[in-house]
């Protein structure tokens, strides 16, 4: 005789529900880590023009030409404090994919320990029953014994 689980259908589900949230979680880091890249390239950007805004301004460039690299650095300035605010919430996410996880795992756990339960009791079971057939066999043979 073989364990049979009556709810293995749901601890499957309870597994695929944690892996669905382990790919969710991975998408949000996933995208963290593009924000913050994203964040790098701006700043590498910024620092650049306003090391060209230096040299210009030391070489006599026109003050048109000035102004309007000191405008790209403002643009600069504003897509780079969007950028950490697109930071902030990406961390918001990733944290509430980490807490949906936890949750999943804890559930998978529960489920999975109420199976291993039901196993070894199982076991302990078939164990028993095992244990009372060779003592039947015993009683059996020393019954044929005595007649």
């Amino acid at each position: 005789m073989r364990f049979h689980y009556t709810f293995q259908k749901v601890v499957d589900l309870k597994g695929n529900e944690k892996t669905q949230a382990e790919w969710m979680l991975s998408s949000a880091l996933g995208e963290l880590q593009a924000q913050e890249k994203s964040l790098d390239e701006l700043i590498i950007q910024r620092n650049a023009v306003m090391s060209s805004l230096q040299s210009a301004a030391e070489q006599k460039t026109p003050m048109a030409k000035l102004r309007e690299m000191q405008d790209y650095v403002d643009y600069l300035d504003k897509c780079i404090a969007r950028k950490h605010s697109d930071i902030s919430r990406a961390h918001t996410e990733v944290q509430s994919k980490q807490d949906h996880l936890s949750t999943k795992v804890l559930d998978e756990k529960v489920w999975l320990k109420a199976k291993d339960k039901a196993q070894t009791a199982f076991l302990q079971n078939m164990s028993l029953r095992e244990q009372n057939e060779l003592d039947e066999m015993a009683t059996v043979r020393f019954a044929m014994k005595s007649l």
